[in-house]
């Protein structure tokens, strides 16, 4: 099937979804989609060759600030989503300039200790409530479920394109070449740290205004929740069992595990951590590309074989 042919269908899929499913089942798939922005904001970065763990710190970020403008300011919740985004995307190009110069373990331990840090200052300042955190009189849309599925769909769609813009234009080449031998890039007239920054301040933006739209949605934040280390394992893990480097990874990955997940909760309410848990070292362990390369392969495999087929003899 012609590759464009399988992106509309698809995209039909997701438009008609919420007008022929149930709340619940419209709530799932609203949970996937945040957590398949976040983990395609992580790939993303990972693509530099820079392993991140300030997914949740930068998503907490632009939660508060979106609360924080609506609750104190009035300012539409739909523009506080571009606000939260702008806010942590600026945070970021500040702090850009020194843990940047940071590589490997060391970035990683500093942008997960950010998290912590952004964690401590939401607890003690009264601007966004303490310990206690804030809460909106009502969540954006008055709660309408569908409403709020089709605003998370159109942000996931904007980070998609964020993705495959990162794939397909200079960009790609410059922070494939910073992550296979940085000084090699060096060399050849890439300006390092410009890309690294670059593409450190748009995920960290994404991920603000993906903290935005999940307050908006809840109308609430709170700390210990909203910077929650599970806005940063589970999107490293549905990267990692969909493949890295890619968009397609990342979106596999998602549906996989948070479909899985729900399922799991349904039939073992009690136990379905661990077994979501095995199927995440299964998969690494004996997929370490991925779900999505070994299928790309196969499917790649089978149109060559049908092509050959086609081909009449002489």
């Amino acid at each position: 099937m012609n590759k464009n042919y399988l992106i509309l269908i698809l995209l039909a899929i997701a438009l008609i979804f919420p007008l022929v499913f149930g709340s619940y089942f419209i709530h799932v798939i609203t949970t996937v989609l945040v957590f398949l922005s976040l983990s395609l904001s992580w790939d993303m970065m990972l693509r530099t060759g820079q392993l991140s763990f300030g997914t949740a710190g930068f998503f907490g970020l632009g939660a508060y600030m979106s609360i924080i403008v609506v609750l104190n300011l009035g300012w539409n919740p739909l523009f506080s989503l571009l606000i939260g985004g702008i806010f942590a995307g600026l945070i970021a190009f500040l702090l850009g300039f020194i843990v940047l110069r940071l590589r490997e373990i060391y970035f990683a331990i500093t942008t997960l200790a950010l998290t912590n840090v952004f964690l401590v200052i939401s607890e003690n300042l009264s601007i966004t409530g303490g310990s206690s955190g804030l809460t909106l009189s009502t969540a954006i849309f008055n709660g309408s479920s569908v409403k709020i599925y089709y605003l998370i769909l159109f942000l996931t769609l904007v980070v998609i394109g964020i993705s495959e813009y990162f794939k397909r234009s200079k960009i790609h080449f410059a922070i494939n070449s910073i992550r296979n031998d940085e000084i090699t890039a060096e060399s050849s007239g890439i300006n390092v740290f410009k890309y690294l920054l670059l593409v450190f301040v748009v995920t960290s933006g994404i991920q603000g205004v993906i903290g935005a739209a999940y307050a908006q949605q809840y109308a609430f934040v709170e700390p210990t929740s909203t910077f929650s280390l599970n806005f940063l394992l589970l999107p490293i893990a549905m990267a990692l069992v969909g493949g890295i480097y890619s968009t397609n990874g990342p979106i596999i990955g998602a549906f996989i595990l948070g479909i899985s997940s729900e399922y799991l909760k349904l039939i073992m309410p009690y136990g379905h951590l661990i077994v979501y848990g095995l199927i995440i070292v299964v998969v690494v362990l004996f997929m370490p590309q991925g779900v999505y390369k070994p299928l790309k392969n196969k499917f790649s495999n089978k149109n060559i074989r049908g092509d050959s087929n086609a081909k009449p003899s002489n």
